[in-house]
């Protein structure tokens, strides 16, 4: 190199576990960043690269308001055959440590004096499913999981599956409903996979509605074009956080694609859990590959 060239850094994220254990245990507000890798070992499908299609359409077409005006019907279709999925689908290794770690009495022996948020891309309501399995197998810490302190520590940006809301903006009716099918006319249809099967037509009289004003319901998720949940108070959390845990997510999707790197540019670190290589990880001070199931428990040490 002569002596008028600038040395440039490149940074090498570090794969050594107890490095991150140590690193993680000195921080007071964490945050962890989940997408749809840490649910796919439950069953959940991610529609991501060659899996993106459902029937033959391109399952981030029908995540729009656009695609429920134009067709509800095919829509209402979409979510059920999700929210089959999810209703048959397990919390696992990865979620339950997430959710030991939201407690508390637990966190404290790994991290002291630390707060914690989730924020979670997910719909699929695996988190919130995996503190209540612990409350149950752990009855002393039902009354911590049950607090307000645990409960509002997972903020759900994208909505829930299992809401259903009124589609009419004047009514904003919402409700949480896990009926198999949420409706009579769509039994049945999540079993319609092949593109040369005919598509069933289910009248709009027959779908959703809300059970408040009667106007058509739709699923209570936020699509593509529409704004995500708690993003004021998320901006808040992220300005004060020092490590930053991004977990199954490819960060394409913004705003949560870019946490991690408001954290790095505050002076925190972040660490990555990801089946493969992601964009911007590079940057990150921390870079575990493989499945979350299994990297992210022995990291947390709550294997």
């Amino acid at each position: 190199m002569s002596s008028g060239e600038a040395e440039t850094y490149v940074n090498v994220p570090s794969t050594e576990m107890p490095s991150f254990t140590e690193a993680l245990r000195t921080s007071k507000r964490i945050i962890a960043v989940a997408g749809a890798g840490l649910s796919a070992a439950s069953g959940i499908p991610t529609f991501r690269g060659a899996g993106g299609l459902w029937r033959k359409h391109d399952a981030m077409g029908l995540a729009t308001p656009e695609a429920f005006q134009a067709n509800p019907s095919r829509v209402w279709q979409f979510y059920h055959y999700r929210r089959e999925k999810a209703l048959t689908a397990q919390p696992n290794p990865g979620h339950l440590a997430l959710a030991m770690f939201s407690i508390p009495s637990i966190r404290h022996k790994i991290a002291p004096d630390s707060e914690f948020t989730l924020i979670t891309q997910n719909v699929d309501g695996l988190s919130r499913r995996a503190l209540e399995r612990i409350a149950t197998l752990h009855p002393e810490l039902a009354d911590e999981i049950h607090s307000p302190a645990v409960q509002n520590s997972i903020l759900e940006m994208h909505g829930r599956l299992f809401d259903v809301a009124c589609s009419d903006s004047s009514c904003g009716h919402r409700e949480y409903n896990t009926s198999s099918p949420v409706c009579s006319a769509l039994a049945g249809t999540e079993r319609v996979f092949a593109a040369n099967e005919p598509e069933p037509r289910i009248d709009e009289a027959d779908l959703p509605h809300c059970s408040k004003c009667h106007s058509l319901a739709r699923p209570g998720v936020v699509w593509f074009g529409e704004t995500p949940w708690y993003l004021k108070e998320i901006d808040k959390i992220v300005a004060r956080t020092d490590m930053c845990i991004v977990v199954g997510t490819s960060s394409t999707v913004y705003p949560a694609a870019g946490y991690a790197g408001d954290v790095l540019d505050n002076g925190g670190k972040v660490a990555v859990f990801n089946l493969d290589r992601s964009e911007g990880d590079q940057d990150a001070d921390y870079l575990f590959l493989g499945p979350a199931e299994v990297t992210l428990p022995k990291a947390l040490g709550l294997q």
